[in-house]
């Protein structure tokens, strides 16, 4: 369950980092607002989750970030910026 917890997480922080800087570089104040919450919460309950982790643990952890980016610029390319 922790795996889940861990993955899930580190998707939504790498997420909200990727749509935070691309929308920082364009101007979109409240979105980029919005996400710093998002950024907040995930690293919080990271580092409560990462000490104790085992190895799939880790490996969710690792697997959330590039999953993340990626869905991340493509919300933002096709969805973010089309609202503009």
């Amino acid at each position: 369950m922790n795996a889940i917890v861990l993955f899930s997480t580190t998707f939504v922080l790498v997420f909200a980092l990727g749509v935070n800087t691309l929308s920082v570089n364009k101007g979109q104040y409240g979105i980029a607002f919005l996400t710093s919450f998002l950024i907040s919460g995930s690293n919080l309950v990271i580092l409560r989750a990462v000490p104790q982790g085992d190895l799939l643990e880790v490996a969710a952890y690792m697997l959330g970030g590039p999953f993340g980016i990626v869905t991340s610029m493509w919300v933002h390319e096709r969805v973010l910026e089309r609202k503009r």
